[in-house]
């Protein structure tokens, strides 16, 4: 198993098995805490061979610098068959995020497992801006 793309975007789309993204991004400036992005996905291209056909659970796990759970953690599960005329299959998955609140300015992390191991992570850079006073 091989994790072709694993990004936080704008949006993004599984179209009869083309993964289209708009808007990549690591880092998020606010000027108020908690931060609330209205929407956003997390979008992952995972290739499987032949040898690793069954089922596969896919776990992520959206956590602070802290290691603390921003979101409740979220289980996909995949069936993978190969087929024979081929060598091997790919895969995407989009999860759309509505209304992510993120409580402090800090690094976070979107934790990849699949069947238990961790693969990847995606990090997010939540910076806070305070604009200077006018007079």
């Amino acid at each position: 198993m091989q994790i072709q793309l694993a990004v936080l975007c704008d949006a993004a789309t599984d179209y009869s098995g083309k993964l289209n993204i708009l808007g990549t991004f690591d880092t998020l400036v606010t000027s108020h805490l908690p931060a609330i992005h209205p929407q956003c996905s997390i979008a992952l291209r995972l290739t499987f061979q032949k040898q690793e056909e069954g089922r596969r659970v896919i776990k992520v796990n959206f956590v602070d610098e802290d290691g603390q759970s921003v979101m409740h953690p979220l289980e996909l599960h995949l069936d993978v068959a190969v087929p024979d005329d081929t060598i091997f299959l790919s895969r995407n998955a989009v999860i759309t995020l509505q209304n992510l609140t993120l409580k402090r300015a800090g690094l976070y992390s979107i934790e990849i497992m699949v069947d238990g191991a961790t693969q990847t992570n995606i990090p997010l850079l939540v910076k806070h801006f305070i604009a200077p006073a006018t007079s």
